[in-house]
């Protein structure tokens, strides 16, 4: 194989990850996602793994992390910067999982959008089977202090690496994951996007977000991020303060269902997270509560993102009481 990959490289002709059966083609059919042109519904979940004491993504729990997704029902994986291994994709399309791949805007320079290097690595791997879609940024409506004070300049940015995608391949569909529902400047602007992917954190009943949908855009929508924490801050709504599994549990039940009562609309979501990351808030050691997000406030059930609370599983991988959940509903969807 390395004989292979440097003859490519001396010819010029680059290095692409191909498999040895028919390739898994992606793609749009009004509102709907399919594989191989039968319908799918992503049952997902978002997935950044950093060890205790690091704020490293590391994939050495994987084999662990995907008999854990499996059992859960789980049939999508949503990470935030795209994987540079094969055999961990192997892995995860061996265990019939597939993969929503994120680009970062500003990466320095690697895969990343402004550099334009984004694109090398959708040509190395776009013919590997465990990829389900291209994902262009995570929110980035809610920082348009990273884009010169003009979020437009996102947009712009977005839908032209949008339409290079689209010229080097017509296997995946292209989403981005917008910060709630994109506005009109949003989707005149990122015309080309194939998949409106949607952070959306509306307390525990994210259901309005879906005739919102309806009325401003035919194409295919999904949830890519909504969830609970296992921590409340405050006492409210019958929950105490502290670690409270419970409230993360009945949040997360009531999410779900709205989510797979609206398949007409939404193709399915990535709940937020695999597992807990105790590099966010404070010591890598220890888990911290607090933390932030943006337009965060909507976080149930008491208003206030623990950002290190937020995994189905903790970070040792003992089952959080939200993993049933996730797993009878998972598993019980078509």
């Amino acid at each position: 194989m390395r004989l292979i990959i440097v003859i490519a490289i001396v010819l010029g002709l680059g290095y692409s990850c191909k498999n040895d059966s028919s390739e898994s083609v992606v793609s749009v059919n009004g509102r709907q996602l399919l594989v191989n042109n039968k319908p799918y519904l992503i049952k997902g979940i978002c997935y950044h793994p950093v060890p205790k004491g690091s704020d490293q993504r590391s994939f050495n729990s994987l084999t662990q992390d995907l008999a854990l997704m499996k059992e859960a029902g789980i049939n999508t994986i949503r990470v935030y910067a795209p994987i540079d291994d094969k055999a961990v994709l192997d892995e995860i399309y061996a265990t019939g999982l597939k993969v929503i791949i994120g680009f970062g805007y500003n990466q320095n320079g690697k895969f990343d959008i402004l550099s334009g290097t984004f694109i090398d690595y959708v040509n190395r791997y776009k013919g590997h089977k465990a990829i389900l879609m291209w994902e262009l940024g995570n929110e980035y409506n809610y920082h348009p202090e990273w884009f010169d004070g003009d979020i437009k300049n996102w947009y712009k940015a977005l839908n032209d690496a949008t339409d290079v995608i689209h010229q080097h391949d017509d296997s995946h569909p292209v989403t981005t994951a917008h910060g709630d529902l994109p506005d009109e400047t949003a989707l005149a602007m990122c015309s080309g996007v194939d998949v409106w992917g949607m952070n959306v954190y509306r307390w525990d009943n994210p259901e309005t977000i879906f005739p919102e949908w309806e009325t401003v855009s035919e194409k295919p929508m999904y949830l890519s991020e909504a969830g609970a924490d296992s921590y409340m801050t405050i006492e409210k709504e019958g929950y105490g303060q502290g670690v409270n599994q419970e409230a993360q549990a009945q949040a997360n039940a009531s999410i779900l269902k709205d989510v797979f009562n609206n398949t007409n609309i939404c193709s399915g979501v990535t709940l937020f997270s695999f597992t807990d990351g105790w590099w966010k808030a404070g010591n890598l050691d220890i888990q911290d509560p607090g933390g932030w997000a943006p337009n965060s406030s909507g976080v149930p059930y008491d208003g206030s993102p623990n950002e290190e609370y937020w995994g189905i599983v903790d970070i040792n991988r003992n089952k959080k009481e939200t993993f049933n959940v996730v797993k009878n509903i998972y598993n019980k969807t078509n």
